[in-house]
C-alpha cells in the first residue's frame, strides 16, 4: 500500500519501524526506558552512530525521546553541530500533511480513525480533539490557554491503557469524532451553545478514561476497590468521570473560570459520562421514547438539550456497528479480543474468562472463548442494544446521517449473519449470552421507525 513517501506491505512493518513514532523512548546506557505505549517496538539508536557518538547529554536525550525518527536525526545532528539538509524532514511533513488533509473531512461519517491514528504517531485523540476545539471556536470563546489545553489532552490520552484492544485512546478519539458528527446535525447545531459543545467534546474524549479492560460485573465479583468505592453502581463510569475531573483540575485549564462554573462543568460532564452505563440503557431509552411520543422536546430548554447530549454520547459510544463494514469489523474484532483475552490491571496475559473460571467466579456473558464467536456477539449486540437506540435517534433526527447509520447497521448485521451461517448450522439463533443478561438492561419492544 502507498503511504506518502514510503511504500510497505501490510504484513511487513519494517517501513513503519524506521520511522520512530512519537511516544517510543530512546534506549540509554542503563537499558531500555519504560515505553509509554505498548504497541510499538523498541529502537536502539546506537546502531546509527559510532562509539564516540553514543555519549550524549541528558537534556539532549530527554528531547530526543519525544521525537519522530526524522526529527531525532535532526536534533542529534544539531547537538553535534552538523548542518541538517532541508530534505531530512520530508517523511514527517508528508505524514503531517496527510493527517491535516484527513482533519479537513473530520465531519464525514466514514472517517478512518485507525488510519488517522497511524498518521499522527498514535496521537489521534490529542490531534483530533484539539482540532475540534479550534473548529468550534471554543479556545477563543472560553479564552483557553492553548498550552494548558494540549497538556490536558496529552494527560487524557496517556491515561487510556494502550494495552486494551478496545477501550483505549483510539476508541475515545472515534467516539469524539462521532460526537462531532452529531453536533453538526441540524436540530442540534442551531440550538447548542458553546458551553454545550465544550461539555460534549470533553465528555466524549474522557468517557472511558483509565478503563481497566474488564467490565463492572468482574470488578464486583473480585471485590475490586472501585466497586466498593462506588457501591457497585456505575462503577466504571463513575471512575471515568472522577478521573476526568482530576485531570481538569491538575491541568488548570479552567482555572480562570469562577468556582461556580467549574463545579457546574464537572457535574454536567459527569451526567454525560454516567449516561454511557449500558446497564442504564433501558431507562434512558424509555425516557427518550416518551419524549418523542409526546413531541415535547424543546431544545431551547437547557435540561432538554442536556438530555439529548446524553443520548448523543450514548450513540457515539456504541456506533461501531453503524460504521462501514471495514471499520465496524475491526472494532468488532477488537472488542471481542478484549472480552476473551484482556485480564485486569494486575493479572496480565490471562483472559478474563479464564480468570473467572480459575477462581470459580462464573464466566461473564460474552467472555467465554469456548462458546462465543464474534458473529454471535455482534448480532446480539446489534439486535438488543444498537438497533433500538439508533431507531429512536432516527426518529429524533431523521437526516441523511441517521439513514446512513441505519443502512450500515443493516448491512453489517446481514454480513455477520452470513459469517454465522458459515460457522454453524443454527446461524439464525439468538446469541444466548444476551438472553442471560438481566432483562432490565435490555430495551423492550425495539422500534426502528
Amino acid at each position: 500500500q502507498r503511504r506518502g513517501a514510503i511504500s510497505y506491505d501490510s504484513s511487513d512493518q519494517t517501513a513503519l519501524y524506521i520511522r520512530m513514532l512519537g511516544d517510543v523512548r530512546v534506549r540509554s546506557r542503563a537499558g531500555f526506558e519504560t515505553e509509554r505505549r505498548g504497541s510499538h517496538p523498541y529502537i536502539d539508536f546506537r546502531i546509527f552512530h559510532s562509539n564516540s557518538e553514543i555519549e550524549v547529554s541528558v537534556s539532549a536525550r530527554n528531547v530526543r525521546r519525544l521525537l519522530s525518527f526524522q526529527r531525532y536525526l535532526r536534533s542529534s545532528r544539531f547537538f553535534r553541530g552538523i548542518t541538517v539538509p532541508n530534505s531530512s524532514n520530508i517523511l514527517d511533513d508528508d505524514y503531517n500533511g496527510q493527517a491535516k488533509c484527513m482533519l479537513e473531512k473530520v465531519g464525514n461519517w466514514n472517517f478512518d480513525i485507525f488510519l488517522f491514528d497511524r498518521l499522527t504517531n498514535g496521537n489521534s485523540l490529542v490531534s483530533l480533539t484539539l482540532h475540534l476545539f479550534n473548529l468550534h471556536g471554543l479556545i477563543e470563546h472560553f479564552q483557553l490557554d492553548t498550552m494548558k489545553l494540549r497538556r490536558f489532552l496529552v494527560m487524557v490520552q496517556e491515561d487510556y491503557h494502550s494495552q486494551n484492544p478496545y477501550h483505549n485512546a483510539v476508541h475515545a478519539a472515534d467516539v469524539t469524532q462521532a460526537m462531532h458528527c452529531y453536533l453538526k446535525e441540524p436540530k442540534l447545531s442551531k440550538s447548542l451553545t458553546p458551553w454545550d459543545v465544550l461539555l460534549s467534546l470533553i465528555a466524549a474524549a474522557t468517557h472511558d478514561l483509565d478503563h481497566p479492560g474488564v467490565n463492572q460485573p468482574f470488578l464486583i465479583k473480585t471485590n475490586h476497590y472501585l466497586a466498593t468505592l462506588y457501591k457497585n453502581t456505575s462503577v466504571l463510569e463513575n471512575h471515568h468521570w472522577r478521573s476526568a475531573v482530576g485531570l481538569l483540575r491538575e491541568s488548570g485549564l479552567f482555572a480562570h473560570m469562577s468556582l461556580e462554573n467549574r463545579q457546574l462543568m464537572e457535574s454536567q460532564i459527569g451526567d454525560l459520562i454516567l449516561a454511557t452505563d449500558i446497564s442504564q440503557q433501558n431507562e434512558y431509552l424509555s425516557m427518550f421514547r416518551s419524549h418523542l411520543d409526546r413531541g415535547d422536546l424543546c431544545l431551547e430548554n437547557s435540561n432538554h438539550r442536556h438530555f439529548i447530549l446524553q443520548m448523543a454520547l450514548k450513540c457515539a459510544d456504541i456506533c461501531n456497528p453503524c460504521r462501514t463494514w471495514e471499520l465496524s469489523k475491526q472494532w468488532s474484532e477488537k472488542v471481542t479480543e478484549e472480552f476473551f483475552h484482556q485480564g485486569n490491571c494486575i493479572i496480565l496475559f490471562v483472559s478474563l474468562g479464564d480468570i473467572e473460571k480459575k477462581y470459580h467466579l462464573g464466566v461473564s456473558p460474552l467472555c467465554d472463548r469456548q462458546t462465543e464467536t464474534i458473529a454471535n456477539i455482534q448480532i446480539g449486540f446489534m439486535t438488543y442494544l444498537v438497533e433500538p437506540l439508533f431507531g429512536e435517534w432516527a426518529r429524533f433526527s431523521n437526516t441523511r446521517l441517521s439513514q446512513t447509520m441505519l443502512g450500515h447497521l443493516g448491512l453489517n448485521k446481514a454480513s455477520w449473519k452470513g459469517v454465522q451461517r458459515e460457522q454453524s448450522s443454527s446461524g439464525d439463533d439468538v446469541d444466548p449470552a444476551f438472553e442471560e443478561m438481566d432483562s432490565d438492561i435490555l430495551p423492550q419492544e425495539p422500534r426502528l421507525s
